[in-house]
């Protein structure tokens, strides 16, 4: 049984990562030929201030960025 993983920041809509689901179920489907049912599909949700890259939290980016504007 496949299982797609996604992690994300957090701040999408309900309807947003009800999208995302079928559309990642619908692509694996089509290129794999596993009946649908079969894929699971879960949605991380992550705070900004628990994501970094290069040592900077998201929520720090987007400060800054906001300073900057």
């Amino acid at each position: 049984m496949p299982f797609i993983n996604v992690k994300q920041l957090s701040g999408r809509t309900d309807e947003q990562n009800a999208e995302i689901t079928r559309a990642l179920t619908e692509a694996y489907a089509r290129v794999t030929g596993v009946d649908p049912e079969k894929i699971w599909v879960a949605v991380e949700e992550i705070p900004p201030t628990h994501w970094s890259a290069g040592g900077e939290t998201f929520a720090v980016r987007k400060a800054k960025e906001s300073e900057g504007a």
